[in-house]
């Protein structure tokens, strides 16, 4: 399961196997090059000798090269021959402004031997912003992104990161490696936002409230150490020798889409033609049940006449009814209704139109009212999102009639509460709290935070860092929020103290300047590069509490065939090893991984009631197309 793929220690005892990947040869090293050849003249000698000089100089003396690194390759991915390899023991590394996607990922013009961090790659033509690219020797050409995955070792003078490979570069000296971290944060920010990485720009980028986002280095991290004490003198500290064992592995009917953990007998497993109940139990979630056949009375939500996958389930009604949504087909994400499935008799009871004033409008996502909300027996609403909407849909019709199935009118959700905003939120994501406050994540990377009183004005907006957040969680008390993005995710604290000295969140209350920067959650290169080219994060969440006083203890995410899980009280440590002697925003590398065979649909934590007295945290459940497994995490290792 989990491991550290990273070989950290390995760079300097593989300098004599560069031999033995000719891959990452020098590209300017042809084989009639090689051959050894009679020098003309002493000038020649001489300069030969100069060259083996440099080429054998001690590592601890700086090379009279600008720029100059060690390059290392990683081979054999995660195999027992996997090791690092030089790639190049003297090469050059420069930043280079360019129009053209044509200048990365591939060998560029091998007469282009600037070091100068300003270079500029001249076009004739082009309508599109120039971007940076960081150049490495004749051998890595790439867009400077999050992608890349980089990440620095400064005791070691060292930084990893992903192009079509995992590589390393070490530095000569420690200035050299803080001098390339500052100028690829400074063209990161520039790609990124489209502006230069000034002091104004970051100002204009972020807001004054946010001043601790453009500058890590001078950020108050107090409210990360207040709630720090807070969670260490809970009862349900996490224990640091916990492992995972799993528990149970169950077959799916079919293509597995989604996952709907209940929190009292039964979770669901939602497939291709169906929904599968499976039982609750301390360990995990095992034993087949009922199944209800999509064929029998379920059609694409809105009325439609073909059968389409629910993209989002809802339980509802103390996990006696369930809330199906489809998308509408054509590519499209959003919804024009949706389907109320009775769980007890396995029939859909009702189908629901989203309408205001009379229009038919859409859905992007549906959530409960708050945390617990599934477990009240008489809850009637239920949260809607879109683009440019954010509302309470409420399912008691007004006239107080039962709905006849036979008619194909289907009855209009009454918009109980809500705002529909005249354009730009793009709003992608929504979560909500145990009080029903709300969190909502946007395309442009903004993190939006609505009381429980109002849909209208947000409370708080926290700046995007760049990254559209596709996924949202908080934490049962509010003060915790983890967005989901591509390639990281980001772990805010809500919590401020206000004029009179009273510490809230960020949904009750304007937050003012005294705002803690965010934490970054990554992968490491090498597991990045493994979890496979096209695969990113995906759908980010806590643990899973619904009482006062009980604490998340951990954030897990999917990628690709990865399980990736977070100790939480680990990563708010300020102290954290991870965290040392880091640039910019703190980024934590520490996890568990689960590797599954295929793909993985869905991975989260069971409710906290089914934790048991030998294990910290209640069972991790993971759920892929054809199988769903469940792990207990033991206090043994």
């Amino acid at each position: 399961m989990g491991a550290n793929h990273s070989r950290e220690d390995l760079l300097e005892s593989s300098d004599s196997e560069q031999e033995e990947y000719e891959t990452f040869e020098d590209a300017t090293e042809g084989s009639a090059e090689r051959k050894p050849s009679t020098p003309s003249s002493l000038d020649d000698v001489e300069a030969k000798l100069k060259a083996l000089k440099l080429k054998y100089s001690s590592s601890s003396s700086a090379p009279a090269v600008n720029n100059a690194v060690k390059l290392y390759v990683h081979i054999g991915g995660n195999t027992p021959k996997a090791k690092w390899v030089t790639s190049d023991k003297l090469t050059s590394y420069s930043f280079v402004k360019t129009h053209s996607d044509a200048d990365t990922d591939e060998e560029i013009d091998n007469n282009d031997d600037s070091d100068n961090d300003n270079d500029n790659d001249d076009y004739d033509e082009s309508n599109e912003k120039p971007f940076w690219v960081l150049k490495v020797g004749s051998k890595i050409r790439s867009k400077v992104g999050p992608e890349m995955g980089l990440k620095s070792f400064p005791e070691q003078r060292r930084v990893d990161f992903v192009v079509r490979g995992v590589w390393a570069m070490k530095f000569f000296s420690d200035q050299d490696q803080i001098d390339f971290i500052d100028s690829f944060q400074k063209c990161l920010f520039e790609n990124t936002h489209g502006v230069e990485a000034t002091e104004a720009n970051k100002l204009k980028i972020y807001g004054k409230d946010f001043a601790a986002w453009a500058k890590p280095e001078t950020a108050d991290d107090s409210m990360w150490e207040d709630a720090e004490e807070a969670f260490t003198k809970s009862p349900t500290l996490v224990r640091s020798n916990q492992d995972l064992k799993e528990e149970f592995e169950e077959a799916s009917n079919g293509g597995i889409q989604s996952l709907a953990l209940g929190a009292l007998d039964n979770s669901f497993l939602v497939s291709d033609n169906g929904i599968q109940v499976v039982k609750n139990f301390a360990h995990g979630i095992h034993g087949k049940g009922a199944f209800v056949n999509f064929s029998d009375g379920y059609q694409k939500g809105g009325g439609g006449s073909s059968y389409c996958t629910p993209k989002k389930t809802l339980l509802m009604r103390a996990e006696t009814n369930m809330l199906l949504m489809s998308p509408m087909g054509g590519g499209k994400l959003h919804s024009t209704g949706l389907h109320q499935l009775d769980i007890e008799t396995g029939k859909v009871v009702s189908e629901w139109m989203f309408g205001k004033d009379g229009t038919e409008i859409t859905m992007r996502d549906i959530t409960n009212d708050s945390k617990g909300a599934q477990l009240d027996p008489s809850g009637s609403t239920f949260l809607g999102l879109d683009d440019n909407r954010l509302c309470r849909w409420d399912m008691r019709d007004r006239n107080g009639m039962v709905q006849n199935l036979d008619d194909s009118n289907a009855p209009v959700l009454n918009w109980a509460q809500g705002h529909q905003f005249s354009r730009g939120t793009n709003f992608q994501c929504f979560a909500t709290t145990g009080d029903g406050s709300i969190v909502v994540g946007s395309l442009d990377g903004k993190i939006r935070l609505y009381s429980v009183n109002t849909m209208r004005q947000a409370k708080t907006a926290f700046p995007g860092l760049g990254s559209p957040v596709t996924h949202v969680d908080v934490t049962f008390d509010g003060k915790w929020i983890v967005g989901t993005t591509d390639s990281y995710l980001i772990l805010i604290c809500t919590l401020f103290t206000d004029k009179n000295g009273t510490t809230k969140t960020g949904f009750s209350g304007r937050m003012g300047n005294r705002i803690a920067a965010p934490r970054l959650l990554k992968l490491n290169p090498l597991d990045s590069h493994l979890a496979g080219a096209n695969n990113k994060f995906r759908n980010a969440q806590f643990s899973w509490v619904t009482e006062n006083g009980k604490q998340e203890r951990h954030i897990v995410a999917t990628v690709g065939k990865f399980s990736v899980i977070w100790n939480f009280q680990q990563v708010k440590d300020g102290s954290h090893e991870c965290y040392r002697n880091q640039q910019g925003l703190k980024s934590c590398f520490c996890y568990k991984i689960v590797l599954r065979d295929d793909s993985i649909v869905e991975s989260r934590f069971m409710h906290d009631k089914f934790a048991v007295t030998d294990s910290p945290e209640a069972p991790l459940v993971i759920a892929t197309p054809m199988k769903v497994s469940s792990f207990s995490i033991s206090s043994k290792r």
